[in-house]
């Protein structure tokens, strides 16, 4: 909107599961509400529940289950799949963490295999990236959870810094003081962020490279 100010701006949320985008739907005449994939298209149904499939209040994070014509019917000759991630009255489990806003619009806040618990609190990744890449010796970051004793897990940030620039582990945490303590990355790490051909960050990749790393041999140094 900024580079194009005469262009209209919408967005269309939907999954392989959903043949494709569609199902919620934001509408040009919404910009009011960028940020948020819109409300339930023509012909669905949307709403947000609990790990117990019970629907949340509107405000609450749970997970996005969408309902309509369009939902797959099952995985190919993979029945545990299916019934993993479609219920008997055809609600499909998304697998993101969303949350619907007052006025009916739904928020993505991460994928639910993502999701950090830590000290039985729930940590949302996107959030805590979006909020390191506000600064300005930061191109990319992934906040991943590592494995604790005391608290289950702990967030730690994958920080890749721009071309010619430096920053130490003590400078990124002051900079994180401005988040909710609970939410500060306990981890630095100064590395490349993966990203697939589709330009999304590849946790898994990150937990398997770092799962089993001391945290010494992690914050040692400054990142370049």
């Amino acid at each position: 909107m900024k580079y194009f100010p005469n262009h209209q701006y919408d967005t269309n949320y939907g999954l392989s599961e959903s043949i494709g985008p569609g199902c919620v739907h934001l509408g040009v005449e919404n910009t009011h509400k960028v940020g948020a994939i819109g409300v339930p298209g023509h012909g669905w149904e949307a709403k947000v529940v609990d790990g117990n499939k019970n629907e949340v209040p509107n405000g609450e994070v749970g997970e996005l289950a969408v309902r309509g014509s369009g939902v797959m019917i099952c995985y190919y000759k993979n029945p545990e799949a299916t019934k993993e991630s479609l219920s008997d009255d055809g609600w499909l489990w998304t697998g993101d963490m969303a949350r619907i806003d007052a006025d009916g619009f739904i928020w993505l806040v991460d994928r639910k295999k993502d999701v950090i618990i830590m000290g039985g609190e729930n940590l949302y990744p996107v959030q805590i990236e979006d909020f390191l890449r506000s600064n300005d010796k930061i191109k990319d970051v992934a906040v991943i959870g590592r494995p604790n004793e005391r608290l289950g897990e702990i967030p730690c940030a994958i920080i890749e810094l721009k071309p010619d620039v430096s920053a130490s582990v003590d400078e990124i945490n002051q900079f994180c003081e401005a988040l909710p303590r609970y939410k500060r990355p306990r981890e630095i790490i100064f590395d490349k962020v993966p990203r697939n051909p589709t330009g999304k960050i590849e946790p898994p990749a990150l937990r398997k490279k770092y799962g089993s790393l001391d945290i010494v041999s992690i914050q040692t140094g400054a990142g370049k």
